[in-house]
């Protein structure tokens, strides 16, 4: 592996709207080499021979089956399928299925070795062990996430509100590491919200993300409620990576106690503190796959 250099790859084009829920590699702020310097770290090779199946369509990790793995490609070409039909390629120097290591999500597509390949794969405890050493990579592999996510949302900010209830999400931190952040950052008192105040607003400039420590908050894209967080669930924090403007708004649905973490001390906790960026890359990976289900749901798409 010493004599890979994937430095001067350029990311490959986006396929199609569902790859925006499998492959990271498909962004313009990611680094083929930090994710080699990543995976290196911990990952195993693999040999894949032409038409092998790397993973199938709607498969999860169970009781009897072999832990989700997440892959780098080193050599040769991965074909992506959803029902049966080509929507995309994978090349040398870009990651997919990362979403089922991650966040322990289904697969979103097949993936079939179209060449022969190599490739660099890490499950669940590679992942986290690579981590510590490289927590680097999770900031950049926010970066691709929430580049996607974007796109997502401002395909659902035009459309019409989605039938059904709005998706609930708490406990992104655990109680231990809610405890631990809090006593990290005990020097800052929490914001209080009431009932019906706007916290954050679409379009804004993003200064803060927030952990909710009481109470819950609606999350609107547009008109639209695409969410509900309570107890232990992060918001705004798509600002602080990008450095974009917020892409939803965000109301306080019952009186609120909050966490404001400004970007300095983010990028700090995700460096010093990889299970915090662990947490932070699931957190947003769920938001990806509820929101890609909504975009999958509107007219025209497909």
């Amino acid at each position: 592996m010493e004599d890979l250099d994937f430095s001067a790859i350029a990311p490959h084009p986006e396929a199609a709207a569902h790859a925006t829920a499998q492959v990271a590699a498909k962004s313009p702020l990611y680094e083929p080499a930090l994710a080699l310097e990543f995976f290196r770290a911990a990952a195993t090779m693999e040999e894949m021979p032409a038409g092998k199946p790397v993973f199938a369509e709607n498969e999860k990790a169970g009781w009897f089956s072999k832990g989700a793995r997440m892959y780098l490609l080193l050599d040769g070409e991965i074909g992506l399928m959803i029902r049966n039909k080509l929507f995309g390629a994978v090349k040398p120097g870009e990651i997919f299925g990362e979403l089922a290591v991650i966040a322990g999500l289904p697969r979103s597509a097949t993936a079939m070795a179209n060449t022969n390949c190599r490739v660099l794969s890490l499950d669940k405890d590679q992942f986290h062990a690579a981590l510590e050493k490289k927590p680097e990579f999770a900031l950049m592999l926010m970066g691709t996430m929430v580049h996607r996510l974007r796109e997502s949302i401002a395909k659902l900010g035009t459309a019409r509100p989605a039938a059904g209830a709005p998706a609930e999400r708490s406990d992104d931190l655990d109680r231990e590491s809610l405890e631990s952040l809090q006593a990290e950052l005990a020097a800052q008192e929490p914001a209080s919200f009431p009932a019906g105040r706007l916290i954050m607003s679409a379009g804004a400039a993003g200064a803060f993300m927030y952990v909710v420590l009481e109470g819950r908050v609606a999350i609107s894209v547009g008109n639209s409620v695409v969410e509900r967080v309570g107890p232990g669930g992060i918001f705004g924090e798509m600002a602080l990576v990008d450095r974009s403007t917020r892409a939803a708004s965000a109301t306080a649905v019952a009186d609120c106690r909050l966490l404001a973490i400004s970007r300095t001390a983010f990028i700090n906790l995700v460096k010093a503190r990889p299970a915090f960026g662990a947490s932070l890359l699931k957190s947003i990976a769920v938001r990806m796959h509820q929101l890609a289900q909504q975009v999958a749901q509107l007219p025209n798409q497909k």
